[in-house]
């Protein structure tokens, strides 16, 4: 039997489907009303089946579109969609922010990181954007960028609470160093805002004591919003922590003939004894160095030392093939010195020294090199001044560069006597593309000098590889059959070093690295025989191992000029 539908049914699903059609034409004649009416609801599966369906679609039903495909987990949807709306409205900051809410609800927070920043390329003041970002550099453990985009919230919302807020401040483990030293290496306290100049003056500090060889500064979130600060730092006490550690530390130079006896953190004040200790029969040499904090305070640090050479000298065009000898000297000379280094803030830091010495020159045969004003002997006395900063650090892109400025101006007590001037400039560019950790790191140097007046031999730079000379050139060793003299010697010179090192292996035990380089550079005399006629090239590739705060450079070049050949091995901190 037929069931019977009563006129009032009749009227009542014809008034809904007169209404449902109604609300879809709207919704097709004004579909911006209809989404935004459906978007303050929340009624989320209507509007993602409005937007289905329609075409072409303006930049605020696509915001909105695409917000209610994300609501519904639609991840890939809402991306393609919010990327739609983004090039129809270049300039409106909500779509990359919401383009990295949705990276980040994927776990692809490097591509959420992106967004943000070209959001607030187009409102820097956003706080939303500036405490998201900070946030998700936090989870990375980028901590500097992590403090830089939370700092920011102060200006772009006046009301907000400045983060991050210090409850407490840890040390894990806790280190033998007297807790008041420490204390004046934090440049923050705690019940107060972490800054990114406090965070980074800090670490200036911990530095500068000279016993954490290895730190870092960690912040632990705490339920009521605040964080605790904890330093972690391996710390360098006595011979070393263990006795095979201690060992390492001083009989690593004996393939080189040489001992490096240290001492650091004398009852825990951070005063450091190194020394090195050399017996080749053509490198004698004895150096001890003693520094420390001044009055407790990690920003002042003096430094006291003495080195005495003996060593012979055969001045050669090359360190490999046929070569005429050109000069040769054996040079004794025996110095002592005192420096007073002063931190200023995060980004500045000089010192002043004095260095007093002797220098004498035995067995020597000069040649046309060697001319009388190289060889003045007796008493010098060289005042020394050395700036550095930091020009640009970006925590973001983990980028930093660093410049340095020095002088020093001697005087000689010989017959005639002489007196010299020696500036040099440094460079120096830092770049960890990973987003932690240092598994990729490249590195460029770019250093300079220029000198006034008459120098002695001692005082001339060198371009190679030798173990006193940081100025490498790592296809040209300093040395042949033992002896000084077969890199490039002079007055002035331009050096560019050039490397980058991927870590192949590590397991906190060792570490090894692996990774290319490219040497250049050019020296000058005004003799002739010294200095180097052209524009030097070396390039190669270096092993770098490092075990127990110990480190070893093994590397091979080729001079691109000439063609030859070097391995040659570097040990040392």
């Amino acid at each position: 039997m037929r069931q019977r539908i009563s006129p009032k049914a009749i009227r009542i699903a014809g008034y809904l489907l007169l209404t449902s059609w109604a609300a879809f034409a709207r919704a097709q004649s004004d579909p911006d009303t209809a989404a935004k009416e459906l978007f303050d609801h929340e009624r989320w599966e209507e509007l993602a089946n409005l937007g289905q369906n329609l075409s072409p679609r303006s930049p605020e039903f696509d915001y909105q579109y695409g917000i209610a495909l994300a609501h519904l987990e639609r991840w890939n949807e809402a991306q393609a969609v919010l990327l739609a709306g983004r090039r129809l409205a270049p300039h409106d900051k909500r779509f990359p922010i919401e383009m990295a809410g949705v990276a980040f609800k994927q776990k692809k927070n490097s591509q959420a990181i992106a967004y943000l920043r070209r959001a607030l390329r187009l409102d820097p003041r956003d706080a939303y954007a500036n405490d998201f970002l900070a946030s998700l550099y936090f989870l990375q453990g980028n901590l500097e960028a992590a403090v830089k985009y939370w700092n920011r919230l102060d200006k772009a919302k006046a009301e907000a609470k400045p983060k991050p807020q210090i409850s407490r401040v840890l040390t894990d483990p806790v280190p033998r160093v007297r807790p008041g030293l420490l204390d004046h290496a934090f440049a923050f306290s705690p019940t107060s805002a972490l800054t990114l100049n406090q965070l980074r003056e800090s670490e200036s500090r911990v530095r500068a004591l000279e016993i954490f060889p290895d730190y870092r500064f960690d912040l632990a979130a705490l339920p009521d919003g605040t964080f605790d600060a904890v330093f972690r730092g391996r710390e360098v006490n006595g011979w070393g922590a263990t006795k095979v550690e201690a060992l390492l530390r001083t009989f690593h130079g004996l393939p080189f003939q040489e001992v490096t006896p240290e001492y650091f953190n004398f009852n825990g004040s951070a005063i450091n004894m190194v020394s090195l200790i050399r017996w080749d029969a053509d490198k004698r040499r004895l150096t001890t160095e003693i520094s420390g904090p001044m009055a407790r305070d990690p920003r002042w640090r003096f430094r006291l030392g003495t080195d005495w050479r003996n060593e012979n000298w055969d001045i050669l065009p090359s360190f490999t093939g046929p070569a005429t000898l050109l000069a040769a000297l054996n040079l004794r000379r025996e110095a002592f010195n005192a420096e007073i280094v002063r931190l200023v803030g995060a980004r500045w830091k000089w010192s002043v020294g004095a260095e007093l010495s002797h220098r004498d020159y035995r067995n020597v045969a000069a040649g046309s090199v060697l001319a009388s004003q190289l060889l003045a002997q007796g008493y010098q006395l060289k005042q020394t001044t050395r700036l550095e900063y930091e020009v640009l650090n970006f925590p973001e892109h983990r980028l930093t560069l660093e410049s340095g400025a020095s002088s020093q101006a001697g005087r000689v007590w010989s017959q005639p006597g002489e007196s010299f001037e020696k500036l040099q400039a440094l460079l120096e560019a830092r770049w960890l593309p990973r987003a932690t950790g240092d598994d990729f790191e490249t590195r460029w140097n770019l250093r300079a000098a220029k000198t006034f007046g008459d120098m002695p031999f001692d005082e001339l730079f060198m371009l190679g590889l030798e173990r006193d000379n940081d100025l490498w050139l790592r296809a040209h060793i300093g040395t042949r059959d033992g002896r000084k003299g077969s890199a490039p010697l002079g007055r002035n010179y331009f050096l560019s070093n050039w490397e980058t090192d991927k870590k192949v292996y590590s397991n906190g035990f060792l570490t090894l690295k692996l990774g290319p380089f490219l040497d250049t550079g050019r020296i000058t005399d005004p003799t002739p025989q010294l200095g180097s006629r052209n524009w030097l090239w070396d390039t190669g590739g270096q092993l770098k191992v490092r075990v127990l705060g110990v480190g070893a450079v093994f590397s091979y070049g080729k001079d691109l000029r000439t063609g030859n050949n070097a391995f040659y091995t570097m040990v040392g901190k």
